[in-house]
Order: C-alpha cells, then sequence, then structure tokens
C-alpha cells in the first residue's frame, strides 16, 4: 500500500468537478469538504470559534463597523434597522435607537466611508446622510446622531458692502466683495457687490488715493476676506479680523484698500450642488483628502471630489483652480454605472462593465487634470471592495465570483486573478451580499452569502495563499462587520434563527480561537451561546431565554453534557460546575480529496480502492470522529487521565481504520461534533488501489 499525506489544506474546498484535476498544483492543498473548519497559513486546518450572544436585534438589520482607533473601546458595530440605528461596543448591550430615513430593503445597498468621527452613507434613493459620534454631555459615553448632509454649508453671507473712494474721483465703479469666514476656516458665498461710482481705475491711483469698505458684522465671523473686481473677476486682497467672534449683527467693520494687487488665482467661492433634483450618489470614498461620491441617479458614471480638505464643500472658484472640486464622467462607449470606488494609490473605479484608474499630473487628480484608464473588462457588482495589504478585492458583476487587483509592473496598471475559480459550486446560483476583513487572526474574508451561509476566503497573496471554507449554523447569517479589539480584530453577526417556531435575528460575536495556553474548560465551541462563571459550581444555569425551547450543546467544566434543553431561560446539569458554555451544536468536517496519481499501470482515476491504516495528526484537540463517509462515523477512544475529570487536549498522532471496503470513491472524512477543540495538522493514509 502507498502511503499518501495529506499535510496542506491551504487550498481550501474545491468543487466536485475538480476531484479528476490530479495534476493541478493546488490539487495536493485542496480539500473535498471544509465545513465549520478554517485552513492555517501553515497548512493546518482549525475548528471555528463559536458564537458569543451579545442582543437581540428585534428584526432584520445590517452592521457597519465604526472603527476609530487601534483602542478597542473606540470601535463599535452600527446595526442598521428598519429606519433605525442602534451602536454596540460588540461585547454589550446596544444603545436607544436613533432615527434614519433607510427601510431595511434598502440596507444592503448602503455604501459608508468614515473620517474621524463621521460614517457619511450614500444610497441612490437617499440623499447623502451621515451618522456622527459626540462626547456625553455627562462626561462620559457618547451620543450618536444621524442627519441629512447639506452640501456647501456656511455662515451667512455678508451684505452688500459700503465703498467710498478717498482722493480726487474719477468715473470709474471700484466694485469689492466680502467673505466671511468661522472659526473652522469655512467661507460663507460673497457678499453682493459694493462699488464707489467715482473712484478710479487702480492703476490711475496717485498718492493719497484709497478705497474705505465698510459692512456689517456677521455672526460667528472670525474674520472677513476682500476682494476687488479686476478684468471681470474679483481678486483677493486682504483680510480683516473681528475683533470679537460673537460680534453682533449691527456692528460695522471696515477695511481700507490702498490699492493691493488683485489676486485673480484666488477669487470668491460659487454654489455649486451636483446632487441636486434628486442625484442622490450611490457610493462614497475618500482620496487625496477629498470626499468622493459616485454613481449618481441621474449621471450613473460620474463622480465627484469635493474641496480639499473641505469633505461637504463643493463651491467652485472662477477660475478654477487645483483645491476646487472635481467632476469627471468615465466614458466607456457604453452606460457603465460606477459601483464601488477606492483609494488605492490610485482611485480606483469598479463599474458594472470595467474597472478604471483615475490619476492626474504627479498622481494628483485636479479639477484641470485628470487621466481615466480601463484597467480591465470583467465588471463589478456593487458590494465595497476590501483593500487588503497590496492588493484590493472585489466582486466580480453578477456577484458570483470575487477577483483581486494589484499593480503589475510588467504591465505598467493593474492586474488580478479570479479567487474563486476552484469554488465554483459556492458560488453557483448566489451572490455574495456582504463581506468584512479579519486582518489577525489568520488574515481572513468572512463572506454572506444570499441564502445565508457564510464563506471564508483565507488569503495571503505574497505567499499565494487562499483557499474557501463553509460555514452552517442553525440559521442564516445576515450580515457581518469586523472591528479592531484586544488581542485581533473582532468579527461581528447579525444571524436570523428560529426559536420557538418564529424567526429572531441576533447580533453575535465571533469567539476568541483556542489558543496554545486555553484551558480545555474555557474552550467556546457552540453559536450563539453564553457563558457562566461561578466560584462555588452551579447546577441550574440561567439566561438562555434566546434559545427557549432549543437543544443545546453544553461544555462543563471542559466535559460535554448531552440532552440540555431550555425551559424557562434555563438548563439543568447533571453535576455542578463551575464554568459552563451553552449554544446551539455545530458540527465540523474535513475530507480531503481522493487520492490520484499516474503509475507504471496508468492513472488511478476509476479504480476501486481502500484505506488501511490511517493516521491523523492533532494539535490540542479532544474527541472527534472518523469514516469512510460522512453517515457512518466511529468515535476516537479519547479518555480523561482520571476519572471524573475532563479530557485534556492532546498533541501528536493517532491511528484509525475508516473502513468501507474497496470502492472508486473511497475516502477519509473526520468529523467534530461536540464542544471541543478540534485542530487537524496532517493526514496519512496507507492506500490500497484495487484492479479495476
Amino acid at each position: 500500500m502507498p502511503r499518501i499525506a495529506h499535510k496542506n489544506f491551504t487550498g481550501g474546498e474545491v468543487s466536485p468537478t475538480l476531484t479528476g484535476r490530479y495534476d493541478l498544483e493546488r490539487y495536493a492543498t485542496s480539500v473535498q469538504c471544509m465545513e465549520n473548519m478554517l485552513p492555517g497559513l501553515h497548512g493546518d486546518a482549525a475548528r471555528r470559534p463559536g458564537t458569543r450572544f451579545v442582543a437581540d436585534l428585534g428584526g432584520y438589520a445590517v452592521l457597519i463597523p465604526f472603527s476609530f482607533s487601534v483602542e478597542a473601546d473606540q470601535n463599535f458595530v452600527l446595526v442598521m434597522s428598519h429606519k433605525a440605528l442602534r451602536v454596540s461596543d460588540g461585547a454589550g448591550a446596544l444603545c436607544a435607537p436613533v432615527a434614519t430615513p433607510y427601510a431595511a430593503a434598502d440596507l444592503l445597498r448602503l455604501s459608508w466611508a468614515q473620517v474621524g468621527d463621521i460614517v457619511y452613507l450614500a444610497h441612490p434613493a437617499y440623499p447623502l446622510h451621515k451618522i456622527m459620534r459626540s462626547p456625553a454631555g455627562s462626561g462620559s459615553g457618547y451620543t450618536w446622531s444621524v442627519e441629512q448632509v447639506i452640501l456647501n454649508e456656511s455662515i451667512s453671507a455678508p451684505a452688500a458692502p459700503e465703498v467710498t473712494f478717498n482722493g480726487s474721483g474719477g468715473s470709474f465703479a471700484l466694485r469689492y466683495k466680502v467673505v466671511a469666514v468661522d472659526a473652522h476656516g469655512r467661507e460663507s458665498l460673497p457678499s453682493p457687490p459694493g462699488q464707489a461710482a467715482n473712484g478710479k481705475h487702480p492703476s490711475d491711483w496717485v498718492q493719497g488715493n484709497s478705497a474705505a469698505i465698510r459692512w456689517q458684522a456677521v455672526a460667528g465671523a472670525t474674520e472677513y476676506n476682500i476682494y476687488r473686481e479686476s478684468a471681470g473677476y474679483y481678486g483677493f486682497i486682504g483680510i480683516c479680523r473681528a475683533e470679537d467672534a460673537q460680534a453682533g449683527p449691527m456692528q460695522t467693520l471696515s477695511f481700507l484698500d490702498n490699492n493691493y494687487e488683485a489676486k485673480t488665482d484666488d477669487t470668491p467661492k460659487e454654489d455649486w450642488n451636483p446632487f441636486a433634483n434628486g442625484n442622490h450618489p450611490a457610493t462614497v470614498s475618500f482620496h487625496q483628502q477629498r470626499m468622493v461620491l459616485g454613481g449618481g441617479t441621474k449621471n450613473p458614471q460620474t463622480f465627484y471630489m469635493s474641496r480639499t480638505g473641505d469633505f461637504e464643500n463643493f463651491r467652485k472658484s472662477r477660475p478654477l483652480q487645483d483645491d476646487d472640486p472635481v467632476e469627471y464622467m468615465v466614458a466607456s462607449g457604453s452606460m457603465d454605472a460606477i459601483q464601488w470606488m477606492a483609494s488605492f494609490g490610485d482611485l480606483l473605479l469598479g463599474t458594472s462593465g470595467s474597472e478604471y484608474k483615475a490619476t492626474g499630473e504627479n498622481g494628483v487628480i485636479t479639477p484641470k487634470n485628470a487621466t481615466i484608464t480601463a484597467q480591465s473588462y470583467w465588471g463589478s457588482a456593487g458590494l465595497a471592495p476590501l483593500v487588503i495589504g497590496n492588493s484590493i478585492l472585489h466582486v466580480q458583476r453578477h456577484g458570483s465570483r470575487v477577483r483581486d487587483l494589484f499593480y503589475s509592473l510588467e504591465k505598467d496598471g493593474y492586474a488580478g486573478n479570479d479567487l474563486s475559480i476552484m469554488a465554483p459550486h459556492l458560488f453557483e446560483g448566489h451572490t455574495l451580499v456582504q463581506w468584512a476583513y479579519q486582518q489577525t487572526p489568520g488574515s481572513r474574508i468572512w463572506c454572506v452569502r444570499d441564502d445565508g451561509i457564510l464563506l471564508v476566503l483565507t488569503y495571503l497573496k505574497e505567499h499565494q495563499i487562499f483557499g474557501w471554507s463553509r460555514h452552517v449554523t442553525q440559521g442564516r447569517v445576515l450580515s457581518v462587520a469586523a472591528i479592531s479589539g484586544d488581542n485581533g480584530d473582532v468579527v461581528l453577526l447579525a444571524v436570523q434563527r428560529e426559536v420557538e417556531g418564529r424567526p429572531r435575528v441576533f447580533l453575535e460575536r465571533l469567539a476568541e480561537p483556542f489558543a496554545p495556553d486555553t484551558a480545555v474548560e474555557n474552550a467556546f465551541f457552540v453559536d450563539c451561546g453564553i457563558t457562566f462563571c461561578s466560584t462555588e459550581g452551579i447546577r441550574t444555569m440561567t439566561g438562555l431565554d434566546h434559545l427557549e425551547g432549543c437543544a443545546l450543546a453544553v461544555l462543563a467544566d471542559g466535559s460535554p453534557v448531552e440532552g440540555c434543553v431550555v425551559r424557562k431561560g434555563g438548563i439543568e446539569l447533571p453535576y455542578a460546575a463551575r464554568i459552563v458554555h451553552a449554544g446551539l451544536p455545530y458540527a465540523s468536517v474535513l475530507s480531503p480529496l481522493p487520492v490520484e496519481a499516474d503509475t507504471r499501470q496508468g492513472s488511478t482515476l476509476g479504480r476501486h480502492r481502500g484505506h488501511g491504516r490511517c493516521v491523523v495528526r492533532l494539535f490540542r484537540s479532544v474527541g472527534g470522529q472518523y469514516g469512510s463517509s460522512r453517515r457512518k462515523l466511529d468515535d476516537f477512544p479519547f479518555l480523561p487521565a482520571r476519572w471524573g475529570q475532563p479530557c485534556e487536549p492532546y498533541s501528536g498522532d493517532v491511528a484509525f481504520a475508516p473502513g468501507g471496503g474497496h470502492n472508486a470513491d473511497a475516502s477519509v472524512w473526520l468529523v467534530q461534533s461536540k464542544p471541543l477543540p478540534w485542530h487537524v495538522v496532517a493526514i496519512v493514509c496507507d492506500v490500497d488501489f484495487g484492479e479495476a
């Protein structure tokens, strides 16, 4: 019997149609089933941690991450439900709901981008809105608010100034405008022009000539910019600072023009709102210190960029300046709506037909200088892309393929790969509706499929690692988000489960991994579960009202307990325990691809084979089952060192014989269905090939 080692599972689960393609390099690293197992970056495969119950959401919800800093207490999850927003720190209760305009059916089409304490929300059916966090008045905690973004909002413009020309006059009309500026540097619209009809052209002024400009103060203004007409433009000539920032409207301010040069490259700003009359933007992002909005209802191929450093300001100068707002249409020969935008050195644009790079002179996009070039022609779905290291991941048009984009020196542009090419069975007939990137641990992308199945892509481009796994729970995953935590990124889920015959939606948090120093009594491998700790030990565990009537998996002081059903919000244990984890059970399954090779007798394809002695190398694992199929399994012989104590996690080799006889599709199946850790390093099998 040849001895075959399955020692690398980074290829993840692949399509059944690839069982004959043993000539592929990735065949040796792939498996036929990886359910509720996560491929590790070293080739191992570990059981997915369970999920901890956080809160009852009351109904359908979509999660949006709010990440302010690397400090865990500065990161939150925004829970968007039907016309309401609630906020959670990912571990505790939700705040009181805040009203929003968004209906439940529209939540998955929301595009968001965060800057500081503000999250901007774009949707083609709604005006641009923003979620804002502010310190609570009591000095502890925060308050949250949602409001519509009013573009170009500023303090009031001054009234028309009075202008007096000093000295011997003439017949030239000297015209001036005044702009009020608040403490944040935001400028008002210019005042109506004020003029001195008896003035002289500035080139004709002589000693003693000047012009006095007077105007009424504007509440909230800290200074004023003064502009004089020159060659049809109003050019900047100086600043007048208000002595009292709270000056009343009756205070008169003045500025004396001593024939200062009118700088016509700095002119008053004119109002411009490209999103008036229902042209709501569909996507929002940030690039080069500008807010970028695109995919508008009326101009789906056009993107707009705000003034530099002033995200809600779209006022233009005349003539245009480099920091003025930007407007460009992506000319593609067809109506390709902008689906997403991402800042990735260049501004990358995903449309329904192509992917584009937008840049300018020296890499800077300005109102007068931009170059937009196509990088690929796959087309993009509306799911926001993920920036991961030196790559950007996006979902191909129709939502059923995942591709990456990265800069290629040979192409001098962006190239990419289809990361779902080996596992089309996970996507056919389905779309991805949301995803989130968990950088640590594991470099994983958690993807929500339209039927509620959770797919995970382990992705590390520099080592050519990408592999998919399926994650099934008793219910449907609706949404996913990731925020920074104390020891890595925290994955949060909105999950719809059936409890007592009716759907319930819960906020759940992926539990911490079973680390090398974690005791077995702290292993958490149940879904929607809770933990109860007591120094005295308990026989009755309460707090399980959200799972009323459900049969649970229970781990009590490191030992599994069966037959527990929630009654009146609690369960009864057969013995007193200090640390109890209780939640919904789930099974973790791993099965390598069939062993195939070219031998001196020809290909092994179609030949009957049977498995003799097999060995699984485990790392800190307890329990588990094995067999030649998923339907017929035997238990691994784990026993505690002392009666009445839990089995300690084992690292090493365990021999087994899967049985099943000789047949063409004989395989090895490893299953863990108890709430215990299970971590496979390698599988070694003696395989006997028959003649037929």
